[in-house]
């Protein structure tokens, strides 16, 4: 049965731009690693539930805020990279366009086209400017500079995303248990969850996905625990 062109065109892959899921996996790690390690932390150096529930907050703003703003520097300085290296392109398909058009030829080749079927694209692309442009940025810098990610995006799924996972360790602290080794026991099943989750994203196992990650978040949180029962045990 034939397919209607229309349907073909519409996207069917997921997000590998770097945009929202990058920055939304990296966040749900980054506060669940970053809350658990401050609540072992303080935990481990013996001080109580509200103390551990104002670390827990402090961290869970102060990481959201930071990732937020990190995200949309960094997509945001990468995008503007993007952008003069485009015009700089556009500046040499206007001074030097014979040149230009043989190195299309030349990497159209490259990526396995034939001569012939390569000259006669870049012959066309020749004709249109925004086309030739587009081809040049794709074959040289493996982009399409009208598919960047949003900073707005990246930063907002980010700040989300990291209170989420920083808020998880926090839940029975903030429902009234001081029981530190029942808070680490639920941040570390958000931790495997989490794995889990960002591997269904991928063709990988999720439950490696989910055993990886829970041991990264357990070392973390294991070396802050001792650092904080040592300087505890100092102090006290």
């Amino acid at each position: 049965m034939p397919v209607d062109d229309e349907v073909l065109l519409v996207p069917h892959h997921g997000d590998v731009s770097g945009g929202w899921l990058r920055a939304a996996v990296f966040g749900a790690m980054d506060g669940l690693v970053t809350n658990i390690s401050l609540i072992a932390g303080v935990g481990g150096g013996g001080v109580g539930r509200e103390a551990i529930v104002l670390t827990g907050v402090a961290g869970l703003v102060a990481g959201a805020v930071s990732m937020a703003l990190g995200e949309y520097s960094s997509v945001r300085t990468a995008n503007e990279q993007l952008d003069a290296e485009v015009a700089k392109e556009r500046r040499e398909l206007t001074l030097n366009g014979t040149a230009e058009r043989r190195e299309l030829v030349l990497m159209l080749q490259r990526a396995g086209l034939s001569p012939d079927l390569s000259e006669r694209i870049a012959a066309e692309a020749a004709t249109k400017p925004d086309l030739q442009l587009r081809l040049h940025a794709l074959t040289e810098l493996g982009v399409i500079p009208e598919e960047k990610p949003s900073p707005w995006t990246a930063a907002v799924s980010s700040f989300v995303c990291f209170s989420v996972g920083a808020l998880i360790p926090l839940l029975s602290f903030l429902l009234g248990s001081d029981d530190l080794w029942l808070g680490l026991a639920i941040g570390g099943v958000g931790l495997f969850a989490a794995g889990a989750l960002a591997t269904r994203a991928t063709a990988g196992r999720w439950w490696l996905g989910g055993f990886r990650q829970l041991v990264l978040g357990a070392a973390a949180a294991g070396i802050t625990f001792g650092i904080g029962s040592l300087i505890g045990s100092g102090v006290a």
